[in-house]
């Protein structure tokens, strides 16, 4: 069935040359025909779950099961997974359909079995009338789409991608993102995608996996993770939050910033010290008054569809992201809503994140670029 798990790793223990586990007690399930990507910061792990799904690399502890079976010992190639990397690994010596239908002859399939299925790989990613160029000829996306049709030929119940958009560039990689998505559906195969890049992950996944120091921070749509994030770091490595300590007074109210605010999160102790997180593009900015949170601009600096604004509370550095530019100087009313404002319980992370105080200096050149006509 459609939501039956495919894939589970039970309390995996893996760490090299006797450092410091690389993955820690981890746990993942992955439901068939599901698009779920492992995000986080460089040596989080993610990639090394990869390798372990792939065969690449044996656990210390625990089980990697494929349809409730273990894989332990199960070499990579008699795995129904299949990988791609960032380098696409094509052969230069043959032409778009013989690198296709490459692994299909290694198998000893039919030669009309063979032409068949590399055409119908190479419809399924595009690249119909294609058949006779060579992959030296290609753009860097198309030679990725003949990876993926290569990959795909064998018919591999998951297909595992580390990170194969890392070497595009930016226009070209949106597009291959959605040209991914589209694979997939179209596949109806399992994809497990390795990235450290948010947007990537957040567009195109229907399960995101954040990962940090070998432990899963958080599992949950892209909108999960980014509305309610579980901890610090989630909302910081997730998009751009403000993170400031507070207070959860009761069920929907909560004091951060010396005042009283009313939320939409329940569920805590009277009285339990918080962290509230507040996303740049939820604050409105409003004439300065008595009632409302107030600050000065520290600098703004243009980002294309808004102005990032960093703006001093009470020597706290808040990021705003607003559609009209504000000069440095200029004190600022901040409104927030209830909806503005999530509440997260303290973790390990928390005060490591969220002060914008680090950025001041970036911003503040970008902002006299900006005044000076942007002549350095």
């Amino acid at each position: 069935m459609e939501n039956d798990i495919i894939i589970e790793l039970k309390n995996i223990t893996v760490s090299f040359d006797g450092d410091e586990a690389v993955l820690k007690n981890f746990n993942l399930s992955i439901r068939n025909g599901a698009f779920v990507t492992l995000l986080g910061p460089s040596g989080c792990g993610k990639t090394t779950t990869l390798r372990l799904i792939a065969g690449f690399v044996e656990p210390e502890e625990g089980q990697v099961l494929f349809d409730g079976e273990d894989l332990r010992g199960v070499p990579p190639h008699q795995r129904q997974v299949n990988t791609i990397f960032q380098r696409c690994a094509l052969f230069p010596h043959l032409n778009v359909r013989q690198n296709v239908a490459f692994g299909l002859k290694l198998r000893g399939l039919p030669g009309a079995e063979v032409a068949a299925r590399a055409q119908e790989m190479l419809a399924l990613v595009n690249l119909t009338g294609f058949e006779k160029r060579g992959v030296a000829s290609l753009s860097g996306g198309q030679q990725q789409r003949v990876a993926i049709a290569r990959a795909l030929a064998v018919k591999p119940r998951v297909l595992l991608l580390d990170e194969p958009l890392g070497a595009l560039d930016l226009k070209l990689r949106k597009e291959m993102q959605a040209e991914l998505k589209n694979i997939q559906q179209r596949a109806g195969i399992t994809f497990v995608y390795v990235t450290h890049d948010q947007e990537e992950a957040l567009s195109m996944s229907d399960t995101v996996v954040v990962m940090n120091e070998g432990v899963i921070q958080q599992i949950g749509s892209a909108r999960d993770v980014y509305d309610e994030p579980r901890n610090a770091f989630v909302a910081d490595f997730i998009g751009e939050s403000n993170i400031l300590d507070g207070v959860m007074l009761e069920d929907l109210r909560v004091e951060f910033a010396n005042m009283i605010f009313e939320c939409v999160d329940r569920g805590f102790e009277q009285n339990e010290k918080v962290d509230v997180v507040v996303r740049p593009e939820d604050v409105d900015i409003v004439p300065p008054r008595e009632d409302l949170l107030r600050g000065a601009v520290v600098s703004a600096a243009f980002k294309g569809a808004a102005y990032d604004c960093i703006v001093d509370v009470r020597g706290f550095k808040w990021l705003i992201q607003s559609a009209e530019k504000h000069g440095v100087g200029e004190e600022i009313g901040i409104s927030l809503g209830p909806d503005d404002i999530h509440v997260m319980k303290k973790s390990k992370y928390s005060d490591q994140f969220g002060d914008y105080s680090c950025y001041s200096e970036e911003y503040e050149a970008m902002s006299k670029l900006e005044e000076d006509g942007g002549q350095e």
